[in-house]
């Protein structure tokens, strides 16, 4: 039972602490929630833009055109064929006759041209839409596909699509580490800040020492108030993750500019990413005091 009394006072201990404290903690705790919105806004920045990648690369579609003289049981052993690649996530077939009608309703004029044609007269090719699983091989899953009997040609738009891979790779990277950079730099500044903290009250630490206090009892309060400092300065930074991101959502309607430049549906992303704002702050917050304490300890 003594290690919870114990653990019981330190936390009230930590708690009074903070508001007898309370300029110095306030310090800390502007601190702690600037650098904390910094790195949200970059968390919610940098998973969209891994989110927008992602939906692009899915967006991606080999288009399979077939030789006009095959025939409706041909298609079939064609269409098996292709389904039998490992990299095949979806296969639509369009018949020369659904191409046509799609063209006639995008345009009053391709409408009035194709209107008299026959199936005969019909000079456009059926085609094969299709949805890979991993874009990196789209090439060689292209290149089977096109040796396929049957098969007139194959086409997505190659040069492109290599150019978007490279443009996917940097940014990826790029995100990624700037991500961990806002992180590290967010640490060291709410670890010195509260380093500061705990500086301007090392006449307290050492007379807790003269009193005959342990080092364990000295250090938790100061741990835990460090934990409490890092919870209280998340705080606004997760309000405006989500409250400010449900706003920006519903403004642009859940896009930007685009319908393949889709935002992350806010729940549950805005919980999660609040979830990780207040551990960054509550475990950075007893890593500063845990290490200033340790260090006059020392002494």
């Amino acid at each position: 039972m003594k290690p919870f009394r114990m653990f019981g006072r330190s936390i009230r201990d930590a708690f009074r602490s903070v508001f007898r404290n309370f300029s110095l903690s306030l310090a800390s705790i502007s601190c702690i929630t600037i650098t904390l919105i910094i790195v949200a806004i970059a968390l919610l920045a940098s998973l969209n833009v891994n989110n927008f990648t992602k939906l692009i690369k899915e967006d991606v579609t080999i288009v399979v055109f077939i030789d006009r003289e095959v025939d409706e049981n041909k298609i079939g052993v064609i269409r098996a064929r292709i389904d039998q690649g490992d990299n095949i996530a979806s296969i639509e077939y369009k018949s020369k006759k659904e191409i046509r009608e799609e063209m006639q309703a995008s345009s009053s004029i391709l409408e009035a041209s194709m209107r008299d044609w026959d199936e005969d007269e019909n000079p456009l090719m059926a085609t094969f839409q299709i949805k890979v699983k991993d874009i990196e091989k789209i090439e060689e899953t292209a290149s089977v596909i096109e040796k396929i009997e049957g098969v007139h040609s194959v086409n997505y738009g190659k040069t492109m699509i290599n150019k978007f891979l490279s443009a996917f790779k940097v940014i990826e990277k790029c995100t990624i580490v700037a991500v961990i950079l806002l992180i590290v730099v967010t640490i060291f500044l709410i670890v010195n800040t509260i380093k500061l903290t705990i500086f301007s009250r090392k006449r307290e630490i050492s007379i807790m020492r003269l009193v005959g206090a342990g080092n364990f009892s000295i250090k938790i309060p100061f741990v835990i108030e460090g934990m409490v400092l890092g919870m209280i300065g998340s705080l606004i930074p997760v309000l405006i993750v989500i409250y400010g991101y449900y706003a920006f959502y519903q403004h642009f309607d859940g896009q930007l500019y685009s319908p393949l430049i889709r935002l992350i549906t806010p729940e549950p992303f805005i919980y999660i990413i609040s979830g990780i704002i207040i551990l960054i702050g509550m475990i950075v917050g007893m890593l500063g005091s845990y290490q200033a304490v340790r260090r006059y300890l020392k002494v």
